[in-house]
């Protein structure tokens, strides 16, 4: 074993080194992450909401109030 880490690329499932020479890690190539990317922009990729969640509310978030 060569103790180097490797992953699959998320898209195509290749095997790509985990090493600082591998610029688009976690994928194996540009068109790779170019098709995770256009999926995540489709938005065909989702989080499921947990029965009776309430949608997201700015107004409920922490943070500096402005007004």
């Amino acid at each position: 074993m060569s103790g180097i880490k490797q992953v699959n690329c998320p898209t195509c499932q290749k095997i790509v080194p985990w090493t600082e020479e591998e610029i688009y890690r976690p994928f194996c190539s540009k068109k790779c992450q170019l098709i995770d990317f256009g999926e995540w922009a489709a938005e065909r990729y989702t989080i499921p909401e947990e029965e009776g969640e309430a949608p997201d509310d700015p107004k409920d978030r922490e943070g500096p109030d402005l007004h």
